[in-house]
């Protein structure tokens, strides 16, 4: 999809991973426009590290679409020194999601929309689920798996800046949130509508294969949980979009679409063809040009752990 193209009827679409204070990320934003009147926009989280940047980016996107649809990232929930807004954890949270609904925006905390344009009627679940370690090296416990990251120095910021308060830690407040998400989708008080397709949107994926992918694969600890890995089969799900791992592919797992729409850093994205980039893709109708790319995937994963021997754990790590 480019920033000129125009179909007939108004597309469900969504993007992620905006950053929009690194240089050149902004200019990026300003081009995001619809394509059709009525098109929604899912954002997958990470727009800013800081509350004054994301209200004026959800702002300038809600006035352009019919319907925002934001979820939080990491960066969202980092409290950092230059912030005057100095709330943290679950606090910060709850402060986003009113920012949000100030500016008419859909949150984790709303009633799911459901999207009845072309390719639908289907109802668009943002999740707010976080992560739990649980996507570790093999053999490896939670507490070998950390120490590796730091002995290798692939350490995320999360660790520093995101506090996961009034919860003894980041797990605990991923279980949490899954367990809230789950009472919401499952049993006598479903919120999802009886016969409709879900598209699901989380910053983190919800299925651990996007991230074999990644050039340090000790990383994915802090990209989700195994409690969500069967969930597009657990549900009907179109498709589940994601952004935080800067890989914008299309994948497909068991039969289920998962995108990746993150826009990534400059240093990123101008290493890419088409640069400039136009960081919006279409989930519903899905783009027939846009074929699964887990071949390229296979092949990459594959090369990254023959060179890096990760395969295996990791020897000789302190206890």
């Amino acid at each position: 999809m480019t920033a000129t193209s125009r179909p007939d009827s108004p597309a469900l679409l969504a993007t992620s991973d905006l950053h929009v204070v690194h240089t050149g990320n902004w200019e990026v934003v300003e081009r995001i426009r619809p394509a059709a009147d009525g098109d929604w926009l899912i954002v997958a989280g990470d727009v800013a590290d800081t509350v004054a940047p994301l209200r004026r980016t959800l702002r300038l996107l809600r006035e352009r679409f019919a319907k925002v649809i934001w979820t939080p990232g990491n960066h969202e929930l980092w409290t950092t020194p230059g912030d005057p807004v100095q709330l943290t954890g679950v606090a910060r949270y709850e402060h986003l999601v009113e920012v949000c609904r100030e500016l008419d925006v859909v949150t984790p905390e709303d009633p799911y929309p459901v999207w009845d344009g072309a390719g639908g009627p289907a109802v668009v679940v943002p999740l707010f689920l976080l992560y739990d370690y649980s996507w570790r090296l093999p053999g490896l416990d939670r507490a070998a798996a950390l120490a590796h990251a730091r002995e290798t120095h692939v350490v995320a910021t999360d660790e520093h800046l995101l506090h996961p308060d009034p919860f003894p830690d980041r797990a605990a407040w991923c279980h949490d949130r899954v367990r809230r998400t789950l009472a919401r989708l499952t049993g006598p008080a479903s919120e999802l509508p009886a016969g409709l397709p879900v598209v699901f949107a989380s910053h983190w994926p919800l299925h651990r294969g996007p991230t074999r992918m990644l050039r340090f694969p000790q990383f994915a600890q802090w990209c989700g949980t195994e409690l969500t890995e069967d969930w597009h089969l657990r549900f009907p799900v179109a498709a589940a979009v994601y952004g935080h791992l800067h890989i914008p592919l299309t994948l497909e797992f068991d039969g289920v679409r998962f995108e990746e729409v993150s826009l990534g850093y400059p240093r990123e994205w101008r290493r890419r063809p088409g640069s400039p980039p136009y960081p919006v893709r279409r989930v519903l109708p899905g783009d027939p040009d846009r074929a699964p790319m887990n071949p390229m995937l296979d092949s990459v994963a594959a090369r990254f752990r023959a060179e890096d021997g990760l395969d295996h754990p990791p020897q000789n790590l302190p206890s």
